[in-house]
């Protein structure tokens, strides 16, 4: 049996469909599972046990102009595709997506899963399930395998995904030049989009402060590039300066590529990010992670995205982080340290 997943979002959202290959694995040991993601998240998957191949595209347009070489490469890749003749194709998104189930019809798999809210719209989806907009995103993914016949179990496997070499390199020389220990250091991240998910540049001060004089932990501070007013992918710069103006001999601050962030949380004791793509690789870590919710009336709650792994908490505000006592964060941490 042939059978392709297609992923068409985040990193992070990659990262949770691990949970999901992990089932169709030992409920089909000797199929083979490729999956189709773009030339960004791909990555996600290398070296990953269950799947046998990720096939990947480019975007088709480049600043805003239409590529022709990318659109060749993609008439060429879906043919690829084709000519694999897949048993199933699961579309892996949580919701309906227009995108990711008109990729599935030019990849021409026998059978189609996917959600749609009106099945009539797909008349090529031969399996359509109806969203639920209620269960964590990890199970509406593991339920896209219900048509397949199989039984998805109530405990699901945890995100997993393999550190990058690149990252592993670079954060044992990071650190090493700035004289912290692996394991000596809390990772605290910005980088939710929204800035009342998020905390302050004060509290991120207050926090390290309280790690260095009360455990004696370093904090690496990470932040996502770039202008809060990014049309593409808001950053998180303007905080970020207020934090650095402060000169915080315990705060190492790192602004920089995924791959290399991702071997900083990877060795940290734990980590504490707000509700991003960061939360979710760095629950997957050995530290675990405590993230930060807010407003979860208007925006979606953690128990649709909430972090999933051994050692992953999170805190969840009315309205904004900023209302979150630091006593409050603070016992969060020590727990989460196993401290308490």
């Amino acid at each position: 049996m042939k059978i392709l997943i297609l992923k068409r979002d985040k990193l992070g959202d990659v990262l949770l469909t691990t949970p999901m290959i992990r089932v169709l694995r030992e409920a089909l040991p000797q199929a083979e599972i490729h999956v189709l993601a773009n030339d960004y998240n791909g990555w996600v998957l290398d070296g990953n046990r269950d799947v046998n191949r990720v096939w990947t595209y480019g975007r088709l347009r480049v600043a805003g102009r239409l590529s022709m070489s990318s659109a060749w490469r993609q008439i060429r890749l879906f043919f690829a595709l084709r000519v694999m003749h897949f048993d199933w194709v699961l579309v892996a998104n949580g919701e309906e997506s227009h995108r990711a189930i008109r990729r599935a019809m030019r990849a021409g798999g026998r059978r189609i899963v996917a959600y749609c809210k009106d099945p009539a719209t797909y008349p090529c989806v031969t399996h359509p399930l109806a969203p639920n907009d209620v269960l964590h995103e990890t199970r509406q993914l593991a339920n896209v395998l219900v048509p397949l016949g199989i039984s998805v179990p109530q405990a699901l496997p945890w995100p997993h995904f393999k550190l990058p070499v690149e990252g592993d390199g670079f954060a044992r020389q990071w650190l090493a030049e700035r004289s912290v220990p692996l394991g000596g250091y809390i990772t605290l991240g910005l980088g939710a989009r929204r800035a009342k998910k998020q905390p302050t540049a004060q509290q991120v001060l207050t926090w390290a402060k309280y790690f260095f004089d009360t455990w004696g932990l370093a904090t690496v501070f990470i932040w996502t590039p770039g202008a809060s007013d990014n049309p593409l992918y808001p950053g998180d710069d303007e905080v970020a300066q207020h934090v650095l103006n402060a000169k915080a001999a315990w705060l190492h601050p790192f602004r920089g590529p995924i791959k290399l962030a991702l071997g900083l949380i990877w060795h940290g004791r734990t980590s504490l990010f707000p509700d991003s793509g960061l939360m979710h690789f760095a629950a997957a870590c050995p530290g675990g992670v405590l993230g930060f919710f807010a407003e979860t009336d208007v925006s979606p709650p953690p128990s649709r995205w909430g972090p999933m792994g051994p050692n992953a908490h999170y805190l969840e505000a009315e309205k904004t982080v900023a209302e979150l006592e630091d006593t409050v964060v603070l016992d969060a941490v020590r727990r989460q340290l196993g401290m308490a």
